[in-house]
């Protein structure tokens, strides 16, 4: 496991996590990213998988793969992380948005995959304790992943992981 300061869209990795919107059909930070770098494939095979068994959306700490589109990684995982309470405790909803999505990552056969910060941006999620609930559900998986490297968008976020990591 590594964290690192960069670009999710340029990880060359076997499969980038995207921190997704429930309706799998792009939005902003992370997700818009990955939709625009990614091109059109993205969004078809979305719409796709909300024609097929997704109707209303992804639910929240679930997980599933696309194609990758013209990103260097071969999938994209997409994962709907939770809106951050302070009146609700909703880790496990966290922890499984990691989980889950290392899940899917080995049913492909991913071994390398990249995180955002999931939760950490407009869903309100506080840094420090964002970053402790990844590493520590990552380090607890059960997984053929062989590699975890959290993409980190500003150094605030790379000092929060960097000091859980350490």
């Amino acid at each position: 496991m590594e964290a690192v300061r960069g670009d999710i869209t340029e990880q060359q990795v076997d499969a980038v996590v995207n921190a997704a919107n429930s309706s799998l059909l792009g939005g902003g930070g992370v997700d818009g990213a990955i939709h625009r770098k990614g091109g059109p494939e993205i969004l078809s095979e979305c719409r796709d998988l909300r024609a097929a068994h997704l109707g209303k959306g992804l639910p929240t700490g679930q997980a599933v793969a696309t194609t990758a589109g013209r990103l260097p990684a071969r999938w994209v995982i997409h994962t709907v992380g939770p809106v951050w309470s302070a009146t609700e405790d909703r880790s496990a909803l966290l922890a499984s948005c990691y989980s889950e999505s290392l899940r899917v990552a080995a049913e492909l056969g991913a071994e390398t995959v990249a995180f955002p910060a999931i939760s950490t941006g407009i869903f309100g999620w506080p840094m420090d304790d964002g970053a402790r609930i990844a590493v520590e559900t990552v380090r607890a998986a059960e997984t053929a992943v062989g590699y975890v490297r959290f993409v980190l968008f500003d150094e605030r976020a790379l000092a929060a992981f960097t000091a859980v990591l350490e």
